[in-house]
């Protein structure tokens, strides 16, 4: 008998192939340990169902599944391995302090492996976060309050300059928050509020970082060949803003080099003397040496930095927009800020209507716009449903905090909302900015007192007009990680000073 030919051994590799991905299908619909629960039969068969959402719509993935659970119910199967869930009734127990990982193909797609934030396996995040923990507590933070109100100051001397002219507030707002982060972490600052764009190319840069995240999650070379690539030839195709934030995160690894380097070969008197920041605590911990390696520090320096740059910064924004817009929110915030003339942050966090307008721009535009799954080691149960144990289930904050069942008219800026003792009382039991639980958001009262500072000097000294802005300008129309919204965090605006009263 002669030899296949080339049209017939095809036919094999062809037949072969559909008999392949036949038996994948029917194996995720009937076999697989995720087949029982509700979704949409695509969803369950191939990740290409997230990856139409992620990739051709620009991150509307969110968006379709709070259209899923309307369809299916509050427990459902979103791709071949992972299930989500949307009530609130369910945040304790996905998210505690019990043994749960991250779920790899998702915070893997960031390529910084080494970053406290995004450290997959429980026991390696609680070893590095505990090395991080006493740097961001409470006290550390209320012990920084006079520089986070010299930014703040500074801040106020930049917007006098454009007195009934217009600026960008909204790249103010990401310059304060940079400087704020940098001086905190690592006793430095870049000079964001000294620059007279304060900085935009930054703010273009983070808006647009979710794409490579999204696209890395699918087509998983992406990231490690972007990292790859010699600065010089991204410099070249990348254009100037990108190209000025690669340039930015060199500095800052040559920054974190250096104070290794300084700590390395300081002496004990020396150390005292030198300026304590976040490395010297990671060197100082019962890290293993291979977790104090210049990479591995400068990956989690550069993922706190940032992440304490843009999810303050969009917080500032969106209040700042909605308080100088309604004048009985203003007028409100001013009175009880008049019963004391007080800056200090304990001061501050004692008035109740300013703490009450902060939550609701925590709520709208505090956190990230995507969901945060979690794997964990036994069976989790929801109603009565098993969620077999070693399967990622996640839950999305920001579908909670604009949900109209959970937030009575969830979409509005309401801060009386937080006042009610009733409505109060079920808006907190959805209230989750920072997540919760062992992974919950390292920065959180850093984020705090930046936004207690900031908006009680801004609404101190300045009233603001916004000639082209919308509140649809500040909702959510993106998951770019962080979240994104049409105004793509510019805010144009017109001060002016307060007439004193």
């Amino acid at each position: 008998m002669g030899a296949p030919t080339i049209f017939s051994s095809w036919q094999i590799i062809s037949a072969v192939l559909m008999i392949y991905l036949a038996s994948i299908v029917f194996y995720r619909m009937t076999l697989h340990p995720l087949a029982r629960f509700p979704g949409p039969k695509l969803a369950a068969i191939m990740r290409g169902y997230e990856a139409y959402y992620d990739l051709i719509l620009n991150g509307k993935y969110t968006f379709k599944i709070k259209e899923l659970h309307m369809k299916y119910g509050p427990i459902i199967r979103i791709s071949p391995h992972e299930l989500h869930v949307h009530d609130q009734s369910f945040l304790n127990t996905l998210y505690n302090h019990d043994p749960m990982n991250k779920y790899a193909w998702s915070y893997d797609a960031h390529t910084a492996m080494g970053s406290t934030a995004f450290t997959i396996d429980h026991q390696l995040h609680k070893a590095r976060r505990q090395a991080l923990n006493p740097f961001f507590s409470k006290a550390k933070v209320n012990a920084h309050q006079n520089m986070i109100q010299m930014y703040a100051d500074k801040l106020c001397r930049r917007i006098s300059e454009y007195t009934n002219t217009t600026f960008d507030l909204g790249a103010a707002s990401l310059a304060f928050t940079q400087d704020v982060a940098n001086e905190f972490i690592m006793k430095k600052t870049y000079g964001s509020l000294d620059r007279e764009d304060f900085d935009v190319a930054m703010l273009v840069v983070l808006q647009g970082a979710g794409k490579v995240w999204r696209l890395n999650k699918h087509l998983r070379w992406y990231g490690h060949l972007l990292k790859a690539l010699p600065l010089s030839l991204l410099s070249r195709i990348a254009g100037d803003t990108l190209t000025n934030f690669l340039l930015r995160l060199h500095e800052q690894y040559q920054d974190t080099e250096s104070q290794l380097k300084l700590v390395a070969s300081s002496t004990i008197e020396g150390k005292k003397m030198t300026p304590r920041t976040i490395v010297h605590d990671i060197l100082d911990s019962k890290l293993p040496p291979s977790d104090k390696t210049t990479q591995r520090i400068y990956e989690d320096l550069s993922t706190i930095c940032n992440a304490a740059f843009e999810t303050t910064a969009n917080v500032l924004r969106l209040v700042l927009f909605h308080v100088f817009s309604d004048p009985v929110i203003l007028q409100q915030l001013r009175s009880e800020l008049k019963s004391t003339k007080s800056s200090d942050l304990k001061t501050l966090e004692q008035l109740p209507y300013l703490t009450s307008v902060l939550k609701e721009g925590l709520r709208l535009g505090g956190g990230l716009s995507t969901r945060l799954q979690r794997v964990s080691e036994k069976d989790l149960f929801y109603g009565g449903w098993r969620i077999p144990a070693g399967h990622p289930v996640g839950m999305t904050p920001f579908l909670l905090h604009t949900d109209d069942e959970v937030h009575y008219n969830a979409q509005d800026f309401i801060p009386a909302r937080w006042i009610d003792a009733k409505s109060r009382k079920r808006s907190e039991a959805a209230f989750v900015p920072f997540s919760k639980g062992s992974r919950v958001c390292l920065g959180m009262h850093l984020a705090w007192a930046e936004l207690y500072i900031v908006v009680a000097a801004l609404a101190r000294r300045f009233d603001f007009e916004f000639p082209s802005a919308t509140a649809e300008d500040f909702v959510c129309d993106s998951d770019q990680f962080l979240i994104q919204t049409r105004s793509k965090g510019h805010l144009y605006a017109i001060p002016t000073p307060t007439k004193p009263s």
